[in-house]
């Protein structure tokens, strides 16, 4: 008689540890369609067009940080535009190169502001 109760017993605790495994799940999957819109939010779409100047991010500094390097290189012109944002390049020495859109951004050219003069300062020899 108590074996039986303690079978039914264990019975009912299986039955609630997948009711809690389930509900686990269903949390997990809300909390992730909730940041994945979220996040979908947060990104602007960047349409370029053939002819635009972009700069590109450049990722690999994230391992070599330099505290005043700028992660983006360029610029580029955009010599084609694809399906699904990737996008084709070209650089100064007339080298094209495929990237995807989410690593661009619009190079906005501006007016030079003025000259710089270097000045070169050598040790006096009087001594």
């Amino acid at each position: 008689m108590d074996n039986k109760l303690a079978g039914e017993k264990r019975l009912l605790q299986l039955n609630e540890l997948d009711e809690f495994r389930l509900s686990a799940y269903d949390s997990a999957r809300i909390y992730k369609e909730k940041t994945k819109k979220w996040h979908d939010k947060k990104i602007l779409p960047r349409e370029f067009a053939k002819g635009d100047k972009v700069l590109l991010f450049n990722s690999r500094l994230k391992f070599f940080p330099g505290k005043l390097k700028s992660r983006w290189s360029g610029p580029f012109l955009v010599t084609n535009v694809h399906k699904f944002g990737s996008m084709e390049l070209k650089n100064e020495k007339g080298d094209v190169f495929k990237v995807n859109g989410q690593r661009l951004k619009l190079y906005h050219e501006g007016n030079v502001v003025g000259t710089m003069e270097v000045i070169h300062l050598h040790p006096s020899s009087s001594s």
